[in-house]
């Protein structure tokens, strides 16, 4: 009995969908469950986990952050890079700031949970905390003493030009010192909150300073990823941390840069990216040859 055109167009594409769910559903998710089984390759599939007497303690691909619980950086440890992921190195939560370099002005309201700090503020507070912490010069360019943007807004009579009526530093409220005390001989005023002075006609005019063009604390240790979970900071910044991590584990310094090397990875491929020193594998490393006394 020859069955309808119609009928066998629908056997065949049930037939067809059945195959197609055996091999693509079942037979490779299993295959590929079968390679991530082979010795050598079973960490990888399982997230690289490191463990430490059984105890998983993390994922050499995922970093994570070496702080207190109010936040403050353990001093005996290598610290990592800034994240931008949820609360910091949350893989639920990989994200970057998307905050560009024209973002230098700070959002400063009188509720403290309305304001918002720009990249730059960000990056000269990063930058004076790593100084203080590592004892190296924490300056940057466009930078205030305290640890904030160094941006004008700049009031002229006659909008974009004529004489200058009024300055105020945008990024400082009482009771900082303004970091100019005069601008083109007229008083440089602090912000007061809940006021936006590129509206009310400012022009922001950052001011560079008399920082190093080349600063001793790196840009990875001031920026995020763009994931927000890089595990590598830069050999330039971990060198940087060596003299406080071995001060603290009352270690030779040569030993903490010999564990550092250690710990360096090279270019991909020899040729892309650039080296970074695996922070997590690092501090397991100084726990395990200088532990906490």
């Amino acid at each position: 009995m020859r069955l309808p055109s119609w009928l066998s167009q629908h056997l065949a594409a049930l037939r067809a969908l059945l195959v197609f769910t055996v091999l693509l559903g079942l037979a490779y998710p299993l295959a590929l469950v079968a390679v991530g089984r082979v010795p050598g390759l079973d960490g990888k599939a399982d997230g690289s986990l490191l463990r430490v007497n059984g105890t998983t303690v993390g994922s050499s691909l995922i970093g994570q952050s070496f702080t207190d619980a109010d936040g403050n950086p353990v001093p005996r440890y290598f610290q990592s890079r800034p994240s931008a992921a949820g609360d910091g190195y949350d893989p639920t939560s990989t994200a970057a700031s998307n905050l560009g370099p024209e973002s230098v002005v700070d959002t400063i309201a009188t509720n403290p949970d309305n304001s918002t700090r720009s990249l730059l503020t960000q990056v000269c507070s990063r930058s004076r905390a790593v100084g203080e912490l590592d004892g190296v010069d924490g300056r940057r360019p466009y930078c205030t003493p305290d640890g904030v943007g160094a941006v004008l807004a700049v009031f002229r009579a006659d909008g974009l030009t004529g004489r200058i009526t009024r300055v105020v530093s945008v990024n400082q409220v009482a009771p900082a010192t303004p970091f100019l005390s005069s601008y083109q001989g007229v008083p440089v005023e602090l912000a007061q909150p809940d006021h936006d002075y590129v509206a009310e006609g400012g022009i922001i005019t950052p001011i560079r300073g008399d920082a190093p063009a080349e600063p001793a604390v790196p840009s990875d240790a001031v920026t995020a990823s763009g994931s927000g979970l890089d595990p590598h900071i830069s050999p330039a910044y971990a060198q940087i941390q060596v003299a406080r991590v071995a001060r603290e584990r009352a270690a030779d310094p040569a030993e903490i840069r010999k564990l550092v090397e250690a710990h360096t990875t090279g270019r991909s491929l020899g040729f892309m990216g650039e080296p970074g020193v695996n922070v997590l594998e690092l501090n397991l490393a100084l726990d395990q040859k200088f532990p906490a006394r």
